[in-house]
């Protein structure tokens, strides 16, 4: 839309009000002067009907759904009011878009009538979008071009100020744990310990010396032949921890500037999200963090849906950063005895899985993930006791991950 004032009417218009008057110089025809004063006039009025008239403008957007996804589609809806005191022809508008959303933002704007006149509507205008890389993009503003009744004189302005729009990575459905032994379950084989939170069980355990006798358990006692008393235990959630090496010196440096700039990394995004929303629908309660430990969202009880979306929307922003050693992970998680171990990481070399090695007993399930593997690493990270796999591409999750999980293959690439 170009932002000269004048349209090919109102070009030519000017035009011919310039020959007219100088016809009307050269030939004497007087009747010529009045036409040319008249094109002057009205061309200079369209002119100033749209640039010098005062008009009050106001857009509302919205998007639906709230919050963009990645590869999804998007409705952008938009309700523009403009009052003027005169009305104005039909004309053309366009939504901005940034890097990282496509979309047909554009079309025809209606005519307005005078702002003066009661019961003057706002224009609604909608436009579908598909976010093709995660972040917070900014959507408008929208600029409309507007011409005045004769059409001789167009006017392109900006309407209102941009809005965010939150675009989550995607997430895959990935095979279940359906072939795992049950201490790898989540609250389905639920655990009970000593210390850990839930409903109280009662469960009999052998007499010793002390015990009260009120505490003795008499139907066991008769059915065992002994005496047993009861013990208090409280049941366990299973927790499962999901670690993103953010690391920049093991991601392209566009990963460090903006989101969505490096395939790869958004490769290791897509499979956090969509790995946490397994095992949450598997019953565990998960855990995603970075490589010194920092927690990169709250965490997510099992089968909390809305859980996995804060996580996606938290994991939105997010950037490679400062350096981060897998010996710190090492160091984080070497106290603590988990259900699944997902490790999933940029460029693995060899010192790297060895730095790795003793989180896979800390285990029941650990497994070791890499963008771009260096020849013998995953190889030595599999030798250490991790189910590993290459995820150069988000085509190749699903695999990578099927065979990790449910065949408990060790697939390694050089």
């Amino acid at each position: 839309m170009s932002r000269f004032p004048l349209t090919a009417r109102g070009t030519g218009a000017a035009v011919l009000a310039f020959t007219a008057f100088v016809a009307a110089h050269a030939f004497q025809i007087t009747e010529l002067l009045y036409i040319s004063a008249l094109l002057t006039v009205a061309v200079a009025g369209s002119v100033a009907t749209l640039y010098l008239v005062r008009r009050t403008e106001r857009v509302e957007r919205f998007f639906d759904p709230d919050v963009g996804t990645v590869g999804r589609d998007l409705d952008v809806h938009l309700r523009v009011e403009i009052r003027s005191p005169l009305p104005t022809a039909q004309g053309r508008w366009r939504d901005r878009l940034p890097d990282g959303v496509t979309g047909v933002p554009e079309g025809v704007f209606p005519q307005t009538r005078s702002g003066m006149r009661t019961g003057q509507r706002g224009v609604d205008l909608h436009y579908s979008v598909t976010p093709q890389r995660r972040g917070i993009r900014n959507i408008g503003p929208i600029s409309v071009s507007s011409t005045d009744p004769f059409g001789f004189a167009r006017r392109r302005h900006a309407i209102g100020r941009p809005l965010p729009l939150t675009v989550t990575p995607a997430v895959l459905t990935l095979a279940p744990l359906a072939d795992q032994a049950g201490d790898v379950g989540g609250t389905m084989h639920a655990t009970t310990d000593q210390i850990g939170q839930g409903s109280d069980n009662l469960v009999p355990r052998h007499y010793a010396p002390g015990d009260s006798m009120r505490r003795i358990h008499w139907r066991a006692s008769a059915h065992r032949d002994q005496l047993m008393v009861r013990q208090e235990e409280q049941e366990s959630t299973p927790t499962a921890i999901v670690v993103l090496d953010r690391a920049s010196g093991r991601w392209n440096v566009e990963a460090t500037r903006a989101p969505g700039g490096d395939r790869g990394f958004e490769t290791a995004v897509c499979a956090c999200v969509s790995i946490a929303a397994r095992l949450v629908q598997e019953g565990y309660l998960v855990r995603v963090v970075d490589f010194d430990g920092a927690a990169l969202s709250d965490p997510i009880d099992g089968g909390d849906a809305a859980g996995v979306e804060r996580l996606a929307i938290d994991l939105a922003p997010i950037t490679a950063r400062r350096d981060g050693m897998p010996e710190t992970l090492a160091a984080v998680l070497s106290g603590e005895t988990v259900g699944p171990l997902v490790v999933i990481g940029g460029v693995l070399t060899p010192p790297d899985a060895a730095a790795l090695a003793p989180l896979a007993h800390h285990s029941s399930l650990p497994v070791l993930l890499a963008v771009t593997p260096t020849p013998g690493a995953l190889a030595e990270a599999a030798a250490s006791g991790w189910r590993v796999g290459r995820i150069a591409t988000e085509d190749e999750l699903e695999g990578a991950w099927a065979d990790a999980v449910q065949r408990g293959a060790h697939r390694v690439f050089s």
